[in-house]
């Protein structure tokens, strides 16, 4: 995927109102790579990018079509290049604390993280944008030394408002050897294999 300086996405409640977006954004500027469609709980994602003004214009477009059922964008006009890379399924394995974000809509999340990777040395391990199972919702996985994780939770709900609505999490100091294990495989149910664990022999 070419990398380019700015990255935009909505969430739409509807989808008529997210292909009618699509149409907008595309019919006023000239962006590189556009990805729409739709996700689990009858929403619909639009996901676009290119230089820092063309996504902007395109961006104005698509809200100023989206009307009600648009329920979150975000606009970030220099993406940290490990958050580009995740939004397009790269993954790495945990290592250190351990946070987890869980945020209400897929854009809400994108705010987030930018903001703990570009105020710390965070590692971002995976990030799903309301794909199957999430309902709508999105996770991140986020990794590193204890102080820098939790500076990075401080900077990820600062990212989204105060208060931070629609933000859950949990900060694991020192995540078990097996759930690291899990986490570098997988983290869709269907996906995960099984972990053999040295529990009582029956």
């Amino acid at each position: 995927m070419k990398k380019v300086p700015a990255l935009a996405l909505l969430d739409f409640a509807g989808i008529p109102a997210g292909v009618d977006a699509v149409d907008a954004l595309l019919k006023k500027a000239s962006i590189d790579f556009l990805r729409s469609g739709t996700v689990t709980h009858g929403r619909f994602l639009v996901l676009f990018g290119g230089s820092t003004g063309a996504t902007a214009e395109a961006l104005g477009a698509a809200v100023a079509v989206g009307g009600a059922p648009l329920l979150d964008r975000a606009f970030l006009p220099d993406i940290h290049p490990a958050l580009f890379d995740a939004v397009f399924g790269a993954r790495r394995e945990p290592s250190g604390s351990l946070l987890v974000l869980e945020t209400a809509t897929a854009s809400s999340l994108l705010r987030a993280v930018e903001a703990a990777l570009k105020g710390t040395p965070v590692d971002l391990v995976e990030l799903r944008l309301s794909d199957d199972g999430l309902a709508g919702k999105a996770i991140a996985f986020l990794c590193g030394s204890l102080p820098d994780v939790e500076a990075a939770l401080q900077l990820a709900e600062g990212g989204l408002g105060d208060p931070p609505l629609g933000l859950t999490h949990r900060l694991i100091a020192a995540p078990h050897e097996a759930l690291e294990r899990g986490l570098a495989a997988a983290t869709r149910f269907v996906d995960a294999p099984l972990l053999e664990l040295d529990g009582e022999k029956g």
